[in-house]
Parts: C-alpha cells; structure tokens; sequence
C-alpha cells in the first residue's frame, strides 16, 4: 500500500468512529448501518452481541434513557494490512439524566478496540469491544429507574 492510499484508509476509519459517535448522540441508531459489517459482533459492556441488529438493539435501549449524551474519540492507533484493519482509540462519554435526582451527570472514559474489513460500502466495523477505564459523577443517571441503589446500568456508547 502506498502512502498517499494508507493515510485516505486512516482518515476514513478516524472518520468511521467519529461518525459512530455522532450517530449516537442524535439518536440515529439506523444510520449504524454505516458503521457495522452486517454479520460484526461486538461487546458493549455487554455479553457477545451477533449481528448490527443486535448491536443497534443494545444501543438504543442502552442510550433511551439520558436526555443528552456526548461521545467523543481521540488518540487513534490504526494499523492496517489490506482489506483488514485495527483500530483502538480513547472514548470519554458524558451521560445527562435530569430525572436521576442530584447531579444530573455521570462520565464513561475508556477505549473502543476495533476490528474492520474494507467493503464495496468502505471500511465497516467487524468486531468492537468497549472497555471502561473510570467514570466520574452520579451512578444513580445510568441506573435504571427501578433498579436497587446498588444494579449498575451501564451505558453502551
């Protein structure tokens, strides 16, 4: 691979993350489409999910109940052999929940490790697995509303 196709294959996987990103905080769980391969898998602070439908199911129902999210990515390590790449980047999400009683806050910082295959439609997550490194705030805003003081919730952004 030349240098001038390996920098566009770098900045289109930057790009996909980002894009996962925004999709998520606008709440457009089917533009997802545009991110995962169809049969990807992924762990989302989550047991192995198959497939995008599983995937955009784990999403929206993880994200239903903030009133506002904000994801974003940093520090890309992209390495990339073909049509296959990986990628691991920094994630610091903020979650609001205003119905959470006390600070309406919680903060997820972790990393997403990626897995990608080139397609006809560009490069598309097969594998992505969330770790969460530390959080900050209110647990209370990513616990269920019904959920005991002490059943954690767990955002999959």
């Amino acid at each position: 691979m030349n240098e001038p196709e390996r920098l566009l294959d770098h900045h289109a996987i930057v790009e996909l993350t980002h894009r996962y990103c925004w999709l998520l905080d606008s709440r457009d769980f089917a533009g997802l489409d545009s991110v995962f391969a169809p049969d990807a898998t992924a762990e989302l602070l989550s047991p192995i999910l198959v497939g995008r439908d599983a995937i955009r199911a784990r999403i929206s129902a993880a994200l239903a109940p903030f009133d506002a999210t904000q994801h974003t990515v940093t520090n890309h390590m992209i390495s990339i052999e073909g049509d296959r790449a990986t990628c691991r980047c920094y994630l610091h999400s903020q979650h609001v929940r205003h119905a959470a009683g006390g600070s309406p806050n919680y903060v997820i910082a972790g990393r997403y490790e990626d897995e990608l295959t080139h397609t006809s439609d560009g490069w598309r997550i097969t594998f992505r697995r969330l770790t969460s490194v530390w959080t900050e705030g209110n647990p209370d805003v990513v616990r269920p509303r019904t959920a005991a003081p002490d059943a954690a919730f767990g955002s999959a952004g």
